[in-house]
């Protein structure tokens, strides 16, 4: 299995939609995580579908700041079970193999912001003693 996580820092770039592609062939990545796509859905539609991936969930930006994606393929079965402009939380099983979570983060840059964050955080998985792969970007 190959997961990407990348901090894009927007996608509206031709060089970096070019660098993404090249990425996701040459690795057959099964699950890509986007953060700061600085992108609407409608416009991150048109590269997922680039890429050959097969499922996406996103988290819009706020203004021109922000954005979240996630895209995995059909190998991959994924349910989001929770998100907000800083993180997307899942189950994931992959080829009918053990379910297992994945939290795929874009912490907050601001001071104010990071403890809640981590907070919010921690409480995601309780007492469940269960695989937990956190992934993405700690600022």
């Amino acid at each position: 299995m190959a997961l990407l996580a990348w901090n894009v820092r927007g996608l509206g770039n031709k060089d970096t939609v070019r660098a993404l592609k090249n990425i996701c062939f040459k690795h057959k990545n099964d699950i890509v995580f986007l953060s700061e796509t600085k992108q609407k859905r409608r416009y991150l539609e048109k590269i997922r579908m680039r890429m050959k991936m097969d499922n996406a969930f996103y988290v819009d930006p706020v203004g021109i700041a922000g954005g979240l994606a996630l895209w995995w393929s059909n190998d991959v079965k994924l349910s989001v079970l929770a998100h907000d402009k800083n993180f997307v939380d899942t189950a994931i099983s992959i080829n009918g193999g053990d379910e297992w979570f994945g939290t795929f983060i874009y912490a907050p840059s601001y001071d104010v912001e990071k403890q809640d964050f981590w907070e919010r955080l921690g409480t995601l998985r309780g007492d469940v003693n269960a695989k937990w792969c956190i992934m993405g970007i700690r600022t």
